[in-house]
């Protein structure tokens, strides 16, 4: 069942970073499990495995700047290592200690951001928040082998905001159903929803500015692939092999190169924790509660016996 974004909303928090301010959705108890969403969309994608990870774990799911409810500046400089900031900012406000870290598409190139500076202090004898481990979902994790669709590229391009005109619900109704697995299509309430979730705060106007993360992925390549092949942190690669942007390939890629567990799900796109949550839970809640410990499976309990 979908749940209208305006109830997601209910019960949030806001912080600032920069001046602007930031939507955080937080619940539960127990060990810190923070949700990164992916482009361009926003936290709410987690709303279906949302009420069965709360009852595990206290998780943080913000909209990055420029996404969902979370301000959208239309001068400011957006990057995926600004988006990297803000999660730590986040992390530091709550007092998190040790964390892991559930991912989808630009929220992946997050996390490996995040994976990758809490290697280096680490070497480096610097301080910081605990990673357990990370789960990433479908995205563009390895530079060559991501497909962006074609709407992407032009948006992507010098054309972009010219283009702004003519990219509406249809547009966003067309793409979605592509990545989508073939027996799991979206529904008109779902691509209304997410195309709500764009267009709040006047966000379509820098939806060229946010894309640019695509060029940022090559720029640094090298840095977040390293990250794949030698993680800090257990690693798992949760696929939805029909997606055309960053599907099966990505996974065969993984398994080659990467120790993470990989786990296909077959007649599953782009979006699994939206077309397949259950599957999504049946595989990530052991995975994570193995990471985060025994708090995690007292949690679980503690939330059954009060149900």
């Amino acid at each position: 069942m979908t749940h209208a974004p305006h109830a997601w909303k209910s019960q949030c928090e806001w912080f600032f970073h920069k001046g602007h301010r930031i939507f955080v959705k937080e619940a539960g108890q127990g060990p810190d499990l923070l949700l990164l969403h992916g482009f361009p969309t926003a936290s709410w994608d987690y709303h279906l495995i949302w009420p069965e990870l709360i009852r595990h774990f206290h998780v943080l799911a913000p909209d990055f700047i420029g996404f969902g409810f979370s301000d959208k500046p239309r001068r400011y400089r957006y990057s995926l290592h600004d988006q990297a900031d803000m999660v730590e900012l986040l992390l530091r406000h709550k007092g998190v200690h040790r964390y892991a870290i559930l991912a989808h598409d630009y929220g992946d190139s997050v996390a490996q951001e995040l994976m990758w500076r809490t290697r280096w202090r680490h070497r480096q004898g610097v301080k910081t928040p605990a990673l357990a481990g990370v789960v990433l979902l479908n995205g563009g994790i390895v530079p060559g082998l991501h497909r962006p669709r074609m709407v992407q590229r032009l948006m992507a391009s010098p054309l972009g905001p010219l283009l702004l005109p003519f990219w509406n619900k249809g547009t966003l109704r067309r793409t979605f159903r592509r990545i989508f697995g073939a027996s799991r299509q979206p529904d008109e309430a779902l691509i209304t929803a997410f195309w709500q979730l764009i267009t709040c705060n006047n966000g379509k106007r820098v939806l060229p500015r946010l894309i640019g993360y695509m060029k940022e992925r090559i720029q640094h390549r090298s840095r977040w692939v390293e990250v794949l092949v030698h993680p800090p942190c257990p690693l798992m690669h949760l696929n939805g092999v029909e997606d055309p942007i960053a599907g099966g390939h990505l996974a065969d890629w993984m398994a080659r190169h990467s120790p993470a567990t990989v786990v296909r799900l077959e007649g599953t796109g782009h979006y699994p924790q939206v077309e397949a949550p259950q599957r999504v839970l049946e595989h990530v809640l052991p995975v994570l509660q193995g990471w985060l410990g025994e708090d995690a499976a007292q949690a679980g309990l503690s939330a059954t016996s009060v149900r």
